[in-house]
């Protein structure tokens, strides 16, 4: 028995030191991670959050987010004005022009000829 180590054992070593390295850069990458727990009842916008979050620090939307989520904006828009138009009576509001009036009574929440696709 010397003091040398066999070709066995120095491959062993080997591995041992580049797997000690590995784990040390993977704790130390593991340390910048932030991890956030969101707590809420279902419908509460959990998962929004993280979609926000996704958008804003990755790539933003792929191509078929893109897709899927246009035909909902635009929807919520027709709604979200829909409403906005239904409740200036009861708000007591006036349009700027008087010639808005006449055309929001005219046609429904999509206008005149429906929803333009977009």
């Amino acid at each position: 028995m010397g003091c040398t180590l066999s070709a066995e054992e120095r491959a062993a070593l080997d591995r041992s030191k580049a797997i000690e390295k590995n784990l040390k850069e993977d704790g130390l990458t593991a340390a910048k991670d932030v991890k956030l727990l969101l707590l809420g009842a279902g419908e509460s916008g959990k998962s929004t959050i993280v979609k926000q979050m996704k958008i804003i620090h990755e790539d933003g939307f792929s191509g078929d987010d893109v897709k899927q989520y246009k035909p909902v904006v635009y929807s919520n828009t027709i709604q979200s004005l829909a409403a906005i138009v239904r409740a200036m009576d009861t708000l007591g509001l006036e349009y700027g022009d008087k010639e808005r009036k006449a055309e929001s009574s005219d046609s429904g929440p999509s206008g005149p000829s429906g929803p333009e696709t977009v």
